[in-house]
């Protein structure tokens, strides 16, 4: 019982999605004495569902999170029928035994009629009524905190992840981004050289970071009224979980400003996918208000520059394509190629203008 309650402690301590999977999985290895068990996210892309694992933990290791590869689904679910069929008639656990006698446990985490997340464990021995029934507790306080995580993440109008989430999501990203730099030779003069060598790898896949800007807002709300504004804006925020990828997040950073961030894909690719929600919105038929427009400006996400630098250069692109007819996507280092914006390096860590 103390060691339960610690771990209720422990799991209830967290303020971030990431650490409370690590947190629970750890909870149930420990109770449970299961060989292996994961927290896995179960994800729907072109009407095919998927497993894929967020965090795992082996008996006598270390709980740990699992690497995100974008060009990899993960596992069909229909390779499991037996949890299939769980999910699709809604119930607690499921339950598979393999040829060589392995038991594997699944115990969706159902927030009303979905579930996006599931723990699975993993053993060779038989699990007691008293072990699952422990176990279903753990889920049920996991799956309550998860909700007061994702309340404290959303915008509230839009339902779009918030600014705070942003923050942190961009610097963990910047972190990756850093690690991965740390063993190759990238000891470059400065800010502006290493600019220099990203540019010279068009072809590569990269994190990009793009700003929203939805065109003459303060005119339909004057127009219309707030309450048509406010339509404006949940219809966007629609148009803009529709018009990008699954892997991709998207942010109400505040007024009519979003942000997307776009992960592991090439330039082109980049170009596409923006303009292509730019277009969506273009097309759509606002109910009232008839047509509106958006302003997007884009950059990689480098390892080189600090948040505040990379959201400051999405943000000289936005401006670049507001004053420039509005209703247009413009990448950063595009502008600084061609000479439309400057940059002037002030140091090895940030860029000013």
């Amino acid at each position: 019982m103390d060691s339960l309650l610690k771990h209720m402690v422990d799991m209830t301590g967290h303020r971030d999605h990431a650490m409370l999977d690590i947190s629970v999985i750890s909870a149930v290895q420990e109770l449970a004495g299961a060989a292996q068990t994961r927290i896995l996210a179960i994800a729907t892309i072109a009407g095919q569902r998927y497993l894929r694992p967020r965090a795992t933990i082996v008996e006598g290791g270390a709980a740990r999170l699992e690497e995100f590869n974008e060009s990899v689904p993960g596992e069909t679910l229909a390779r499991y029928p037996e949890l299939e069929r769980c999910l699709a008639e809604q119930l607690a656990s499921a339950e598979a035994v393999a040829d060589d006698g392995t038991r594997t446990l699944w115990l969706p985490i159902w927030i009303g009629d979905e579930a996006t997340t599931c723990l699975e464990l993993r053993d060779h021995k038989p699990y007691s009524s008293a072990t699952v029934h422990t176990v279903a507790g753990i889920v049920g306080v996991y799956r309550n905190f998860q909700n007061l995580l994702d309340y404290s993440e959303r915008d509230s109008l839009t339902g779009l992840l918030n600014r705070k989430t942003f923050d942190d999501q961009l610097a963990r990203m910047l972190h990756c981004a850093h690690t991965q730099k740390e063993g190759q030779d990238a000891r470059l003069p400065g800010a502006l050289e290493r600019r220099h060598l990203q540019g010279q790898l068009q072809g590569q896949e990269k994190q990009w970071l793009a700003v929203v800007d939805v065109d003459h807002f303060k005119a339909i709300n004057d127009k219309f009224g707030h309450l048509y504004g406010d339509e404006v804006l949940i219809l966007i925020a629609n148009l803009l979980q529709s018009s990008f990828r699954v892997q991709d997040r998207v942010f109400r950073f505040g007024g009519e400003e979003f942000v997307v961030l776009l992960r592991s894909t090439t330039l082109e690719n980049a170009w596409k996918i923006i303009d292509r929600f730019r277009t969506n919105v273009e097309l759509h038929e606002f109910p009232q208000v008839g047509r509106v427009t958006v302003s997007i400006g884009f950059v990689s996400i480098s390892a080189y520059d600090p948040p505040v630098a990379t959201l400051g250069h999405a943000d000289q692109a936005l401006y670049f394509a507001k004053s420039s007819g509005r209703n247009r996507v413009c990448h950063y280092d595009d502008l600084v190629a061609h000479g439309m914006l400057q940059a002037v390096a002030s140091n090895d860590t940030a860029e000013f203008f």
